[in-house]
């Protein structure tokens, strides 16, 4: 597919890898010839420096026979302008990043309006899933698929599973769940069941809501909601996180240096509790009740005082922890740290991204419905929905040949939830999830070795 990227920043540059290494021919466009440049030599990608809204630029980038248009300037009001000049264009999908809570409320009717294919809010994303973490804090990570009846919930083994095989969990345990990764140093392994789990091992499972509680509750790992939250830094995601946690009853206390800003968010969330204060202030922090806090969200604007700030929760208190990071490149060695929970939401909007134009290939249909890369970016969860008869459906999953390193994880048929077994089939009106190591799959049939999805 032809795709026009406009802005290249930390978000530009990683979807330009990814769409490019996905077969597509990407054109970016940024007003830093310098930055065009480097990701042009980078990777394999057209370049055109220039604005994004003007319509000379689009010409000159190929608009007329452009698939997707994707603007992701740090403008709101630019990237929309751009989407729509890009629909009157020619191009037939547009996606435009807006993040300004003030437009929260309005998303639907700008996108209805200005005939925006999808507008994305990484940090109402971003709010949301710290928000589940905070209500089941025995995970390190949830995504959710079918609605929000299935997730997917990464962890560190409890003592209790040392040494245990991957089978024995459900009659041992008594909980049905299935076990879809499991990360064990540098190493992502999709497991079979003979798979024997380790301590310190981080295992990522799949249940429903009802069933991964059950789980928890027999492993001793927290599974009731925190009381309270001790946000350091007030911006966009603390706004959209505070709101979510009030409605839940949970007290808010947000520390943002800023009196400006904490002026606004007083008036906007009187329920919260602002304090305007550095939260780099190891006395302030202590003062406050760190010691108590059950939960802890670093939020500030830079990744190194996240960091330090996590750390030194950690070493003060038994809080939940959540840990905001933006930069991309060192994910791997954040991990050796105590950071608790790990949010990326410059992750989130190239999730989506990737997830639509995923969708668009399928000659059948809208086949991606759900996207999450997970582990560090090593592993894939998709949900498909199953629109036609194929190699996939209608054969016993003991008789299916699926591609190695590829799990499928569960069958959601109505409202009945299924976890697989040998004698299941997939069945048309399906949706299938499914973990895997390769990435860049578009389709349901792909995951049949020997079979290709429609392109």
């Amino acid at each position: 597919m032809k795709i026009i990227l406009v802005g290249g920043g930390k978000v530009g540059t990683a979807l330009a890898r990814q769409l490019s290494e996905e077969g597509h021919s990407v054109t970016v466009i940024d007003t830093n010839k310098a930055r065009v440049e480097q990701i042009v030599q980078a990777y394999d990608v057209l370049g055109v420096v220039g604005n994004g809204s003007s319509i000379t630029t689009l010409n000159e980038a190929g608009i007329e026979d452009t698939d997707v248009f994707i603007s992701i300037t740090g403008s709101d009001e630019l990237n929309l302008l751009c989407c729509m000049f890009a629909k009157k264009a020619g191009s037939r999908h547009t996606i435009a990043r807006v993040r300004n809570p003030s437009y929260s409320h309005e998303l639907d009717f700008i996108r209805q309006q200005t005939g925006i294919s999808a507008i994305i809010n990484p940090e109402m994303a971003a709010a949301k899933e710290i928000s589940r973490l905070l209500r089941f804090p025995g995970a390190s990570k949830i995504d959710t698929f079918a609605g929000g009846r299935v997730r997917l919930i990464k962890f560190a083994l409890a003592d209790q599973l040392d040494g245990m095989p991957i089978r024995d969990i459900p009659s041992r345990m008594g909980c049905d769940i299935l076990v879809c990764a499991v990360e064990r140093g540098q190493t992502v392994t999709i497991p079979d069941g003979s798979f024997v789990l380790r301590k310190g091992d981080l295992v990522t499972f799949l249940a429903t809501e009802e069933k991964a509680q059950q789980f928890f509750v027999k492993l001793g790992l927290p599974v009731k909601p925190v009381k309270n939250a001790m946000i350091v830094g007030g911006g966009a995601i603390a706004f959209y996180l505070s709101q979510y946690l009030l409605e839940s009853k949970i007290k808010v206390r947000i520390i943002e240096r800023d009196l400006e800003r904490c002026d606004y968010l007083a008036e906007e969330l009187p329920q919260a509790q602002i304090l305007c204060e550095d939260g780099s202030n190891r006395g302030f922090l202590l003062s406050e009740g760190l010691d108590s806090a059950e939960s802890f969200v670093a939020l500030t604007n830079m990744d190194e005082e996240n960091i330090l700030l996590s750390l030194f929760a950690s070493n003060h208190s038994k809080a939940k922890l959540v840990t905001k990071i933006n930069r991309l490149e060192f994910d791997d060695i954040l991990s050796s740290f105590d950071l608790g929970s790990i949010i990326y939401p410059k992750y989130m909007t190239c999730d989506f991204v990737v997830q639509y134009v995923r969708a668009l290939q399928n000659a059948a249909g809208s086949n991606v419905k759900t996207l999450y890369r997970i582990l560090d970016d090593r592993v894939e969860a998709l949900e498909f929905t199953v629109h036609e008869v194929s190699a996939a459906t209608g054969v016993p999953l003991s008789e299916l040949h699926l591609k190695p390193n590829l799990l499928l994880c569960c069958i959601t048929r109505g409202d009945e939830i299924i976890i697989p077994r040998g004698g299941d089939t997939i069945q048309l009106g399906d949706t299938v999830i499914v973990v895997t190591l390769q990435h860049g799959l578009h389709d349901l049939r792909d995951i049949v070795a020997g079979q290709g999805g429609a392109r």
